[in-house]
């Protein structure tokens, strides 16, 4: 079943309730299941992925079942004026209740994105949006062995509460990958020698630099269309506007566990405040004493930095995660919100997605403590640059 047009399912915790119960408590309902392959992996709450070929003429019924019109836009794909989905300027908005049916030959390849245009503040905000692939007609155009997709979403969730602001512009406080945050998304499982495409789509307020450890890799696909290889491009970290999608391309020949994550570092955050104040070289001795005289499990936090949250396990309100998570084989990983891992093997079978456990370093190949006296550094006091002398032959 699963196969090199697999696409990246995550696992969910905190973010997991955002559309599905965000909605039910309003007395809404999200959009209907669309027309899926076998193929393609889905998880709820995040909409489904439709894929389909290059080529393919394909009719979507779409039944509205929110309490007000709504309508699909195919967001990159190009199809007749009337097929656009902008409510009252394509056609009318679809009204509670009622069907309507998208009908349009996919000219191009590539990937896009589906979301509300009618009422989109509100419908978006409660994660109304999915990622639509479109395969090429020849099996063997930019033919990978592993294919991920990554749709970048955000909510702003207050702390014991269910339904989303849907009035926040910037200052969200849960940044989700497919609608989950970490530690709750499946990794990135990859055999070695695999050449991998990730797909990223980007729905959220905000850019997000995706940054991935351990490779360098090679932009090959937009929104637009697929980069020619003599204009493919490398990075090590892709940016992705509002709106957009980039996709990017590599062989895995690094084995391990290798870090990918947006690299706005509230975005690896979950359940963010942003009116903490700072208390980093505060003594709180006295203001502890007199806090657990009427709050007995009082902890003070926040003096040497923010780690100490990683480690601590205090109660919660419901639906809510802790700030920062996740525990790798060395300790808190001090994560969340858009980040997962990369996990290279050796011996993964091609239909096996499976998390393989944590990476075991080989001898020499970790990082250790020193407990010798420090060696002399070369050190520059001077403006000048100062080259290295070349090393001379003797003999």
């Amino acid at each position: 079943m699963m196969n090199r047009r697999q696409l990246l399912g995550a696992g969910a915790a905190g973010a997991t309730l955002v559309s599905s119960k965000a909605w039910g408590q309003t007395m809404n309902m999200g959009l209907p299941e669309a027309a899926v392959m076998d193929s393609a992996l889905t998880q709820s709450p995040t909409r489904p992925t439709i894929e389909a070929v290059e080529g393919d003429r394909v009719r979507i019924y779409v039944t509205n079942r929110l309490p007000e019109h709504t309508t699909v836009h195919w967001h990159g794909l190009i199809l007749p004026s009337g097929m656009d989905g902008v409510g009252g300027l394509s056609h009318p908005g679809i009204p509670p209740g009622k069907t309507f049916v998208y009908e349009f030959d996919l000219t191009k390849s590539g990937t896009f994105m589906y979301h509300p245009h009618g009422d989109e503040m509100v419908q978006m905000a409660m994660g109304m949006m999915g990622m639509f692939v479109v395969h090429p007609k020849d099996p063997d155009f930019m033919r990978v062995d592993r294919d991920f997709l990554i749709m970048l979403n955000a909510f702003d969730i207050d702390p014991g509460t269910y339904i989303p602001r849907i009035m926040t512009m910037t200052d969200f406080n849960l940044w989700t990958w497919n609608s989950r945050i970490f530690p709750d998304i499946d990794p990135l499982v990859v055999n070695q020698g695999d050449k991998v495409r990730v797909r990223v789509g980007n729905l959220t307020m905000t850019n997000h630099p995706i940054h991935m450890h351990g490779y360098d890799f090679k932009v090959t696909c937009t929104d637009g269309g697929w980069v020619p290889e003599s204009a493919q491009w490398p990075e090590v970290s892709i940016d992705i506007p509002v709106g957009a999608m980039r996709a990017y391309e590599f062989v895995a020949d690094n084995l391990g566990d290798w870090a990918i994550h947006c690299h706005k570092s509230h975005h690896t955050m979950n359940a963010m405040g942003h009116d903490v104040p700072t208390f980093i070289g505060v003594d709180k001795k006295q203001l502890t004493q007199k806090m657990r005289s009427f709050q007995p499990d009082y902890m003070p936090m926040g003096t040497a930095g923010m780690g100490d949250m990683a480690k601590m396990s205090m109660p919660l309100p419901d639906n809510t995660i802790p700030m920062m998570n996740g525990w790798g084989p060395h300790g808190p990983i001090e994560m969340g919100g858009m980040f997962s891992v990369v996990k290279v093997r050796d011996g993964i079978d091609a239909d096996d997605y499976s998390d393989p456990g944590w990476y075991e370093n080989p001898p020499g190949e970790q990082a250790y403590e020193w407990t010798g006296e420090l060696p002399e550094f070369a050190s520059n006091n001077s403006p000048k640059t100062i080259l290295t002398p070349k090393p001379t032959q003797k003999g």
